[in-house]
């Protein structure tokens, strides 16, 4: 059997990008971060996003059968931390405004509207297959991703260099 504790230490060295998936409600903006945003498909354009069965976002993205994708850049590690949190006034304290219907976060670098096309359980979470309707966003804005326990960003591998066959064959036959 394996022990939760030694899950999350395996799993807190996977990075994964940071989200806020968004939906409207009776009028309201409604929101959360997720750490669980993955593409599934090409043809057609469709993401997953896990969302814990207790969240109180996942009804209403249930009952609309919609929701918003706002992508994070490296400097939103704040907005990440806001949307985290059960605070009740979250979009009291964002910049956002409503794009085809769905709350979109002015500052947020990506943006998808994804129409629900499936849910699926997961454990204690419940995965939802989004079928993207529309994508927007700036290219080349650096992501926030989480990894470790904490809040970060991308960056470029050190170059190697690789030897050639010849450079190899010349070094064994000095």
């Amino acid at each position: 059997m394996v022990e939760e504790r030694d899950f999350k230490d395996f799993m807190a060295d996977v990075c994964t990008p940071v989200a806020v998936v968004t939906a409207m409600a009776d009028g309201l903006p409604h929101g959360t971060t997720v750490g669980s945003l993955a593409s599934l498909s090409l043809r057609p354009p469709m993401v997953t996003v896990a969302l814990d069965q207790h969240s109180r976002l996942l009804p209403k993205i249930l009952r609309s059968e919609r929701f918003g994708v706002n992508l994070l850049g490296a400097r939103q590690a704040d907005v990440a931390g806001l949307f985290a949190s059960s605070a009740a006034d979250r979009f009291d304290r964002a910049d956002w405004w409503p794009d085809d219907g769905l709350p979109r976060l002015r500052q947020a670098p990506g943006w998808l509207v994804c129409e629900l096309q499936r849910h699926v359980p997961g454990g204690d979470h419940l995965l939802l297959l989004g079928l993207v309707s529309r994508v927007s966003g700036t290219r080349g804005a650096a992501p926030l991703v989480y990894g470790r326990r904490t809040f970060g960003t991308h960056s470029a591998a050190a170059p190697t260099h690789t030897r050639s066959l010849t450079d190899h064959i010349t070094a064994f036959a000095r």
